[in-house]
């Protein structure tokens, strides 16, 4: 057999390539990369969370062993403008410190998700494939799947804030009770309703491809 052979497995053909993309077609592809800066600038806005996280954890350790400052820093922190400002860091408020920590966390989850998955998606492959530290989502990415996945952080962090308020509900207002709360109910619905519109298509493409 030739080495060209489309029968000898031993040598596989190899695919011939694309033809070269005229000049348009080539410089529109090309302005994918007008979004580098962007996720870029996303990675600076990570940096300023972590500086943000390490700040506030500082602080709730140093006025936990008593610095005055910082005790004055984590009680303004959880006062909520027209309430009563705590006198003391009690249960209450740890709770609360530690759960804005937890939403620093996930928002900086979410931008990972951002300039991760997106710059994969709507840029250029990592050829990340076989990599020990490859994200399980990335394997299967795509813009249906990266909307789904943000929707889904996007309710964690509501979530989150959700809580902090009813731990505080003493200090807020029933209007603002029933409005974070209908909030949060539309940020889920969106979430399902994204998830089954994606669901529906890859239904839709699985039905083409079987005809």
């Amino acid at each position: 057999m030739s080495a060209t052979d489309p029968f000898d497995t031993r040598n596989p053909p190899v695919p011939a390539r694309g033809s070269p993309l005229r000049p348009l077609p080539k410089l529109i592809f090309a302005s994918r990369w007008l979004q580098l800066p962007l996720y870029l600038g996303l990675i600076v806005a990570q940096a300023i969370y972590v500086w943000l996280f390490w700040q506030e954890l500082y602080h709730l350790l140093m006025g936990t062993l008593g610095n005055v400052d910082s005790l004055n820093h984590v009680l303004d922190a959880v006062t909520v403008e027209g309430g009563q400002r705590p006198t003391k860091p009690d249960e209450t408020v740890l709770m609360l410190v530690v759960l804005a920590l937890i939403d620093v966390v996930m928002i900086s989850n979410l931008l990972i998700m951002v300039i991760v998955g997106g710059y994969e998606t709507f840029v250029s492959r990592m050829d990340l494939e076989g990599h020990r530290d490859q994200p399980e989502w990335l394997s299967h990415v795509n813009a249906s799947v990266l909307k789904v996945k943000l929707a889904t952080a996007i309710i964690g962090i509501s979530s989150i804030h959700l809580l902090k308020t009813f731990i505080n509900a003493d200090n807020y207002t029933d209007r603002v009770l029933i409005a974070q709360t209908a909030i949060h109910i539309a940020f889920l619905f969106s979430a399902m309703a994204i998830a089954y519109t994606d669901k529906l298509m890859n239904e839709a493409a699985a039905a083409n491809t079987h005809h």
